[in-house]
């Protein structure tokens, strides 16, 4: 029961929401990148009461292909790898009935960076520290701490007797649970977009520090008045950026701190980096701001190269824009509950 990994695609990992409380420990969080889209295709497979904890797989950059052996619920979200049944294209951003010896196959991404599977009941690995997320420089969760191989299986955990009643009702209205192409609003995180002349780009908003103090005023307006193009150096780590740089007062070096997600190091070239979901536990380097938690999504979707602008915002705008997207989740579940999965 489940699927086999015949191919697994530049980068697939096994995610959830990540491992969180154990950072003075040591021990990154992890989990998705984009946190929303994860969610977002939990929802879609069913998995309405642990969008955030049920294991997914994210495939970065070119997806693979995967013999299910089983019969499955699944649903894409996040970048558009193309994936087809049977050589036939399906739909992201819907739930999907696969059938045993189905075989997935999936292409490079041509929209985003990183898509996530989800599967009813999510992927079914051992819980580690309370998150079955791969962390893959401590070599814990996941398939054994590791990135996935050919010749893998795992496992749904989905329970059989609730997975009949649901594919039944199902089947013949996946087009109802899906999130259609005039609600791009849902597709993705709500970020906002800086036009540049003819140029969008992504608009990240982030809180001002911890650290505001070591730069100059020229150097916090920098930030925000100026675009920053993604380099070649992009990982699950960190995103490091590349533009104007940032002027300081004193130099980059600070007593090492506590990192978070979104976090904006400055090195000492002046250039910002954003930390992602691998994030380390301390930097050395100031923090010129964090980038709010629903806006992080957006960044983890962008491929190097492409740019992104900076916005300030205060503590208490976040917490605003924060609970609106958590309201635009929650009234979809409940949308999902009335059509299909109640």
């Amino acid at each position: 029961m489940g699927f086999e990994i015949l191919r697994p695609g530049a980068l697939s990992t096994v995610q959830d929401k990540g491992r969180r409380g154990f950072l003075s420990q040591g021990i990154q969080e992890s989990g998705a990148c984009d946190k929303y889209s994860m969610k977002l295709a939990n929802l879609l497979a069913g998995n309405l009461e642990e969008p955030e904890t049920a294991a997914v797989i994210e495939f970065t950059l070119k997806g693979g292909e995967i013999r299910f052996n089983s019969d499955e619920i699944i649903a894409f979200a996040g970048g558009d790898m193309k994936p087809c049944i049977n050589g036939f294209p399906v739909p992201i951003f819907s739930p999907i009935l696969v059938r045993t010896e189905d075989i997935l196959t999936m292409e490079l991404a041509a929209s985003g960076l990183r898509t996530y599977m989800a599967v009813y009941g999510g992927v079914k690995v051992p819980s580690v520290m309370g998150s079955r997320s791969t962390n893959l420089k401590c070599r814990i969760g996941g398939l054994e701490g590791r990135a996935l191989l050919e010749g893998d299986r795992l496992k749904s955990g989905k329970d059989l007797r609730q997975f009949k009643k649901i594919r039944k009702k199902l089947k013949g209205n996946e087009k109802l649970a899906a999130v259609g192409e005039n609600e791009p609003w849902l597709r993705h995180s709500s970020t906002p977009y800086r036009f540049y002349g003819d140029d969008r780009m992504v608009l990240l908003r982030a809180v001002m520090g911890p650290q505001e103090n070591a730069f100059t005023e020229l150097g916090l307006n920098t930030l925000i008045r100026n675009p920053f193009r993604l380099s070649m150096d992009c990982d699950r780590m960190a995103c490091k950026l590349e533009g104007e740089p940032i002027e300081m007062k004193n130099g980059a070096d600070i007593i090492s701190d506590g990192i978070v997600e979104g976090s904006v190091q400055i090195s000492s070239s002046g250039l910002p980096m954003v930390l992602m979901a691998d994030h380390q536990t301390t930097g050395g380097y100031a923090k010129i701001a964090t980038v709010i938690s629903t806006d992080i999504p957006a960044l983890a979707q962008r491929k190097p190269g492409e740019w992104v602008a900076f916005q300030y915002v205060t503590p208490g705008e976040a917490v605003a824009i924060c609970r609106k997207e958590e309201d635009k989740l929650r009234n979809f579940k409940e949308r999902l509950r009335n059509i299909i999965y109640g």
